[in-house]
């Protein structure tokens, strides 16, 4: 059991006597405290309505690797109908998550934040409500989470040129490197610009992908 509490005109619990929740929205770094995001599949909703304006089922899921890796959790709503059934697309979007993580869980759950929550250049908005204020990601952008001594770097976008340039990595020399999903031997190297990794032709899985790299220290 938890408190959760939101901020309202700057009135708010002390931060550290429950969890704080930012409604639609995210933080800006890795916070101290763990933290929440509570939102909805839907744009313009958080019940059932007929003119739903959907998210891309993409975009979830890297709100979702983008709070995890700052130290937070994500509540998802969905809305269903007054006979308690979920709509069709709403019950896509919640397979289309799940096979997602079946594939890139682990890089999920159970995980702590890294020393630095990620890198690449697109710019996004912080603080609650700011979910429609998100350009979308490019294969520069990283979220990293740890669990144990493994650094897991989720890659936000494929690359068209089938190579992945983790610069954060660029002074480490890890033992091994695998991607998520895929059970073949991937090709890297350590260069002067970051750990560079060569990709299969096609992607494990739908939306970000994982790279699981062990022995970085």
């Amino acid at each position: 059991m938890a408190i959760n509490f939101k901020e309202w005109e700057g009135i708010s619990f002390p931060r550290g006597s429950g969890v704080f929740d930012m409604e639609r929205g995210a933080a800006a770094d890795i916070q101290p405290d763990f933290w929440q995001t509570c939102t909805s599949v839907s744009r313009n909703s958080w019940g059932y309505i007929t003119n739903h304006v959907y998210k891309d089922t993409g975009e979830i899921v890297d709100e979702l690797v983008d709070i995890v890796s700052k130290n937070g959790t994500m509540l998802l709503n969905i809305g269903p109908r007054a006979d308690g059934t979920i709509p069709e697309r709403e019950q896509q979007m919640l397979r289309e998550i799940g096979a997602w993580l079946k594939i890139n869980g682990e890089a999920i759950y159970g995980t702590r934040p890294w020393m630095k929550f990620g890198e690449g250049p697109t710019q996004t908005a912080a603080g609650s409500f700011s979910d429609k204020e998100k350009p979308p990601f490019t294969a520069e952008d990283f979220r990293f989470t740890t669990k144990g001594k493994t650094l897991y770097a989720v890659a936000l976008a494929w690359p068209d040129n089938g190579k992945l340039v983790v610069k954060s990595l660029g002074g480490k020399n890890p033992k091994r490197v695998e991607l998520l999903g895929y059970k073949s031997k991937l090709q890297w190297e350590r260069t002067s610009d970051g750990l560079m990794v060569s990709l299969p032709q096609n992607a494990p899985s739908k939306y970000a992908v994982t790279l699981k790299i062990t022995g970085w220290e």
